[in-house]
């Protein structure tokens, strides 16, 4: 028997008398997989960064939400994913990561692919030595291309195809932090890693977007960025976070510090922005670095963090990217207890999704307004199908 859908109307109150998501929106499968449809198929989402295919013919395989996808620079050097999947039978092109050094080959019947998609090679398609058939038009057989875009060195793709352009879906992020519109170069194998945290995927999110726990979560932080030092940022539909007016750059032991980025306005010399992309994209700016957090959700209650930092210029003091990420990775770490254990609090039945701050929690609650919005639409336009 199907499950009730889930009430969302006292979400969608305002924030002084408004609910959060039910506790089915975190530890149920069913709601789950209507959120995959709703939040994250529909909508940009973030895959992965450009830095993981850095030169032409990289290739790699990225399982996300279940869709085995490939992550590939052609050979004209553009970043591009396709479905993993061979037009032929079905079968996975890429396994492992690698470099394509001629075409993708399919190992089951080896047909063949260009690194821009296109159905290159046949062999035996049309009986023994016959490598062409009537019926089999390579023109439209090619990889199965997923719509991708590459801004502030992530790569978003809309799986379902028919979100607005990138430019309008983030229209006014990309206003707001125009000025960091500059190449931004990965810091290298030391300026990533991954956090595996035991919770929903949207856990990860509220927390990122709020100020509050600072001075609880990350007592270090707060000692010289404090709580009061943070004003709320919220744009309805596309982000919300939260900003410091005091940031204290990272030195090495000369007193050294990361280039800034050029043109900057006198407003970054002390400040610094957090900002959650919606759906699965956390980011931060500064003067001087910047980074991004690619959410993907692994189940219902598990997601993997990938961090990726990047700098002002290729070449910068390795020892003080190495300083500057296991900075950050300490801060990450603190907030895992936290969605953990909001992920267990979950599971009891008498929580009826929280109250809001008003003061305090307006970047969260602008984003359980998000998910419950787009949930409506798209169980409007299910049942419009029907």
């Amino acid at each position: 028997m199907p499950q009730p859908l889930s009430d969302l109307s006292a979400v969608r109150r305002p924030i002084q008398n408004a609910q959060g998501l039910p506790n089915a929106h975190y530890i149920d499968a069913d709601v789950f997989e209507e959120e995959k449809q709703a939040l994250l198929f529909s909508q940009w989402a973030g895959l992965a960064t450009a830095f993981d295919v850095p030169e032409a013919g990289d290739a790699v395989p990225i399982s996300f939400l279940g869709m085995p996808l490939l992550l590939i620079r052609d050979k004209q050097g553009d970043v591009r994913v396709f479905q993993n999947t061979c037009r032929h039978r079905g079968m996975i092109l890429v396994a492992e990561p690698r470099k394509i050094e001629g075409a993708i080959r399919c190992p089951y019947h080896s047909w063949c692919y260009a690194t821009d998609g296109r159905l290159v090679s046949t062999p035996h398609v049309g009986g023994p030595g016959l490598n062409t058939h009537a019926d089999i038009d390579r023109d439209t057989l090619g990889l199965i291309e997923v719509r991708s875009h590459l801004w502030f060195g992530v790569v978003w793709i809309n799986l379902s195809g028919d979100a607005p352009a990138f430019e309008d879906a983030m229209s006014d992020l990309l206003d707001r932090w125009s000025e960091f519109d500059k190449p931004l170069f990965h810091g290298g194998a030391e300026s990533r890693f991954q956090l595996e945290v035991h919770c929903n995927w949207k856990l990860a999110i509220e927390n990122y977007c709020e100020s509050y726990h600072l001075p609880w979560v990350h007592p270090g932080l707060n000692s010289y960025s404090r709580l009061e030092d943070h004003y709320h940022i919220e744009k309805q539909g596309e982000y919300s976070g939260q900003g410091t007016l005091v940031y204290r750059q990272i030195r090495n032991e000369n007193g050294d510090v990361f280039p800034d980025f050029d043109g900057l306005t006198d407003k970054w010399d002390t400040a610094a922005e957090y900002i959650a992309a919606y759906p699965n994209v956390l980011l931060g700016v500064h003067r001087d670095h910047a980074f991004a957090i690619i959410l993907v959700p692994d189940g219902v209650g598990h997601t993997i963090e990938h961090v990726h930092l990047f700098y002002t210029q290729p070449a910068t003091d390795e020892g003080l990217r190495a300083r500057n990420a296991q900075q950050w990775k300490t801060v990450f770490e603190e907030d895992i207890f936290v969605v953990e254990g909001m992920q267990r609090g979950r599971q009891a039945p008498g929580f009826d999704g929280g109250r809001f701050s008003p003061a305090m929690d307006g970047p969260t609650h602008l984003f359980h307004d998000w998910v419950a919005s787009k949930i409506e639409t798209h169980r409007a336009q299910s049942r419009a199908a029907e």
